[in-house]
Order: C-alpha cells, then sequence, then structure tokens
C-alpha cells in the first residue's frame, strides 16, 4: 500500500504546485487583460467577472490537470521499477525551481509584449489570436496575456520531461553506486 501512496503523494504535490502556480499567474495576468478570460475562455456565468475572482476559477481550473499530466509520469519515474526509489525530498525543491523559472519567463514574456505594445513594435497579424469583442486599446494586454500562458505551459511541458528525465538518470546514478559499495574491491 505504501508504494501507490507514495505515487499518490508525488502526484498531488505536482497537482498542488500546478494550482499554486496558476493561482500567482492567473492573479498576475487577469489584471493586464479580464478579456483574455471572459472573451478568450468560456468563463461559466458563475464567476464573477473581476481580475481576483477570474484569476482564482481560471488559476485552478486552467492547472490542476497540468499537474496531473507531469505528476503521474514522474511519480512512475520516481518510484516505479527496480532502481532506488526516490521521494518528495528530492523533487522538492526541483519543482519549485521549475515553478520559478516559469513563472520568470511569462513575466517576461509579458513585459516584452507589453513593452513592444508600447512603442508599436507588436505586428499587426498578432490581431489574429484576439477574438471579437476585445477593444483595440487591449490588443496588445490581450496578445501579452497569452504570450505569458503559452510561455508557461512550453517551459512547464518541457521542465516536465526534463524532471521524469532527472528522476530516471538519478535512480541509475543511486543503482551504480549501491552496487559499487556492495561490490568487494
Amino acid at each position: 500500500m505504501g508504494g501507490i501512496r507514495d505515487l499518490l503523494k508525488i502526484t498531488l504535490l505536482c497537482i498542488a504546485g500546478a494550482i499554486a502556480y496558476g493561482l500567482v499567474h492567473d492573479q498576475i495576468t487577469a489584471r493586464v487583460c479580464q478579456e483574455y478570460f471572459t472573451l478568450g475562455h468560456d468563463t461559466p456565468l458563475f464567476v464573477p467577472r473581476n481580475p481576483t475572482m477570474l484569476g482564482l476559477f481560471w488559476g485552478v481550473a486552467a492547472t490542476w490537470w497540468v499537474g496531473l499530466l507531469i505528476g503521474l509520469p514522474l511519480a512512475a519515474a520516481m518510484r516505479l521499477g527496480k532502481l532506488p526509489p526516490l521521494d518528495t525530498r528530492w523533487l522538492v525543491p526541483k519543482l519549485i525551481r521549475l515553478l520559478l523559472i516559469m513563472l520568470g519567463v511569462a513575466v517576461a514574456g509579458l513585459a516584452l509584449t507589453l513593452f513592444a505594445d508600447l512603442g508599436g513594435y507588436l505586428p499587426a497579424s498578432w490581431k489574429l489570436i484576439v477574438p471579437e469583442g476585445v477593444p483595440d486599446k487591449k490588443i496588445g494586454r490581450y496578445v501579452a496575456d497569452a504570450v505569458a500562458h503559452n510561455l508557461s505551459y512550453g517551459v512547464g511541458f518541457f521542465g516536465g520531461v526534463q524532471l521524469w528525465t532527472s528522476a530516471l538518470l538519478t535512480r541509475r546514478r543511486l543503482r551504480s553506486a549501491q552496487a559499487a559499495i556492495q561490490s568487494p574491491s
């Protein structure tokens, strides 16, 4: 039973990390352009149209499943098979680092897109991703939110793959180290 409990613990940690990240990220982006959430997504009618509530709703709704998709294979990479298992003490600092990198990249993308818009350097073709109803004066803000969100998903995906790979490589190194200690010289 401990094996399943450990797999669940790792998966839930990834889901919690993703949700925590989403709550912070969406509190920022909901204040940049509410239309990104209200016109760019099918926001349910029960969600009040203010930045705090939009950020809270989408911070959970748009991220829990990402934590699950990263957490399940990561739990398998950390615990399943004959290699020495890893526990959450190995994962927590790496997960925090990934989430901070994601936030830094997202904020940088957001800021650079806003600066490009202010300077008149935002290509007109970017209007193609903006849904009807977004006021012209907010198009740059909408695009900035889209950039921040897409960067987060991209960095999170590649970071998740890196975590899976790192877990397997770390477990192999542990097995080699254990074999070297146990073999007579």
